[in-house]
């Protein structure tokens, strides 16, 4: 089936991602239908392991909601990426991305041959894949998006971004700014980086990447749709509902 985070960057479109932290189905399809293009179980900080990955990809596509569903696997390694994409994820986003060869073993891990050496044994992917099978296009569908978060990392931006197969980057301010001695944070300020986004924006920009962002507030992601990044994350699902309980309960006490 087509990637539509992928349809909506052809389109020159930004995607607005939900994050879940939470192993659980009927969460996940909850807030599936909250309006998301996709939706990430995060493998690295959540409390998520691969088979409530699985049965979070059950909860999003129960959900009627259409999201895409991607995940942040925990680490940069051939077993964890083959397993999720067997699951059905149709993006992955790789922390600590650091050098042009991490970047160019990612790829590696997420595509099948001959662009990749991903194992052949989509268990769940592919009974859901296309008419012609899903080993025909997975390669083309899946989205390989590495996380820029450090500062070895800026420092090779240009080689990263050039490594073929990468479909964009995503940003993780609070490891980025604690990389450079500042004080971790979603919503970044700081002017430097700050200039440090305005850069990546046109990196990407000149190769035809996306560039993605986590984010605090629905505020601050709005204003980085605005300054060019084509996928924005508002905090997590956990983030949104303790901040939804703790406003209900300060309006009921008044």
């Amino acid at each position: 089936m087509p990637n539509k985070v992928k349809e909506a960057w052809k389109a020159g479109k930004a995607v607005v991602n939900g994050w879940l932290a939470i192993p659980n189905a009927f969460s996940a399809e909850m807030y599936s239908q909250c309006g998301w293009d996709s939706v990430t179980v995060d493998m690295q900080h959540g409390v998520q392991d691969y088979l409530s990955c699985v049965a979070c990809f059950q909860g999003i596509a129960a959900s009627g909601s259409g999201a895409t569903p991607m995940v942040r696997v925990p680490w940069n390694e051939p077993g964890i990426v083959g397993k999720v994409l067997d699951a059905g994820a149709y993006g992955v986003i790789c922390p600590m991305v650091n050098t042009p060869q991490e970047a160019a073993n990612l790829v590696q891990y997420a595509k099948y041959p001959p662009a990749g050496t991903r194992s052949n044994g989509p268990i769940r992917a592919g009974a859901y894949g296309s008419a012609g099978g899903y080993q025909a296009t997975a390669n083309d569908e899946i989205l390989v998006i590495p996380m820029i978060e450090t500062k070895q990392a800026i420092e090779n931006i240009e080689a990263i971004l050039d490594v073929p197969g990468i479909d964009g980057i995503y940003i993780g301010p609070s490891d980025l700014s604690f990389s450079y001695g500042l004080t971790p944070k979603l919503d970044v300020e700081d002017p430097f980086i700050l200039d440090i986004y305005e850069k990546l924006l046109k990196e990407t920009s000149k190769r035809g990447i996306a560039a993605g962002l986590h984010n605090g507030t629905p505020e601050y992601a709005n204003r980085m749709i605005k300054m060019g990044f084509k996928l924005v994350t508002i905090a997590n699902e956990v983030g949104l509902m303790v901040a939804a309980s703790k406003n209900a309960v300060k309006v009921a006490r008044g």
